[in-house]
């Protein structure tokens, strides 16, 4: 937990960030979880993937960005990658914070570039899954998202177990019938408003899990936990739950065993497939789930 936090906290700081990545040993280690920098480099492992029947959701990394025309660039480099998805026929989605198009900014402004976004994945027949942030932001991610749900229909909310209103928000997003993205939480965040124990985050999870896959449309169950894994799939074979009605999500890099294993299995898999040169804050956050993402690391930097 100790590592976790401190590993958190160091996502946040500028001067770590500019260290990590100005090194080169640590540009070789997060090729494991960032497909490349450019749009081009996902093309590739886009290619890859769909030869392994895997789906892929496109991510371009950066939050909090701190200007009007940042935001633009974001909506139009988002818009290029729809452009690809379509052209391409990889059948991809794409996820986006909202920090990235303004938030921060303004409310209003950010609504405008988002509903650009996802009327032009509308357009081509593509959902847009919209991440959640740390907890300052729920209220607002939801209401826009639910806002977005009505207006187009082809958006995604991102839900966290780790935060005790979760429960609530699913219920409510089951109601009206917006597709949910279940998580743990990469967030640092006060016992005030989340879980502090993995133990009490792993029931949660599962409890807000089966209640998706019983009364959601169409979820999607992010993680990397065998035994919710397990759980998951015991559950949709005893209540006869089709696999075209729901899938699991996983990150770029991680557990390609899970990944294997349920492609096997005749489950939906997709990837969530990160890009773009903003990876610090995002690689920090991996190191922070896992400790053996870390020991990857470790063992990369004593072969350098």
């Amino acid at each position: 937990m100790m590592l976790r936090k401190a590993l958190l906290f160091l996502s946040r700081q500028d001067w770590m960030r500019r260290v990590v990545e100005h090194a080169p040993i640590s540009r070789r280690a997060v090729k494991r979880f960032v497909a490349g920098e450019t749009l081009d480099a996902v093309v590739p492992v886009l290619k890859r993937l769909r030869g392994e029947g895997i789906q892929a959701t496109l991510d371009r990394l950066g939050e909090h960005i701190g200007s009007g025309r940042e935001a633009e660039q974001s909506r139009d480099a988002y818009i290029q990658a729809l452009h690809l998805i379509r052209d391409s026929g990889f059948g991809a989605t794409i996820s986006l914070k909202l920090t990235q198009l303004g938030l921060d900014l303004s409310e209003s402004q950010c609504r405008r570039h988002l509903a650009t976004v996802v009327e032009a994945a509308k357009g081509s027949g593509l959902r847009v899954e919209i991440d959640m942030e740390s907890s300052r932001y729920t209220d607002q991610t939801l209401r826009i998202t639910r806002d977005m749900h009505r207006l187009y229909g082809n958006v995604r909310a991102v839900i966290q177990a780790y935060l005790y209103r979760s429960e609530e928000d699913v219920i409510t997003l089951c109601r009206e019938s917006v597709p949910v993205r279940l998580c743990k939480g990469a967030y640092l965040e006060p016992p005030a408003v989340a879980y502090p124990n993995k133990r009490d985050v792993d029931r949660n999870y599962k409890r807000l899990m089966l209640n998706l896959l019983g009364n959601g449309f169409d979820p999607a169950i992010a993680t990397h936990d065998p035994a919710l894994i397990r759980s998951a799939l015991q559950f949709v074979v005893e209540k006869r739950i089709r696999p075209e009605h729901f899938e699991f999500q996983m990150l770029y890099g991680v557990r390609r065993d899970l990944q294997r294993m349920l492609v096997r299995k005749g489950a939906r898999l997709r990837l969530y497939v990160p890009y773009g040169a903003a990876w610090y804050p995002y690689f920090m956050r991996r190191l922070a789930e896992r400790p053996a993402n870390l020991l990857f690391l470790v063992r990369n930097l004593f072969r350098a």
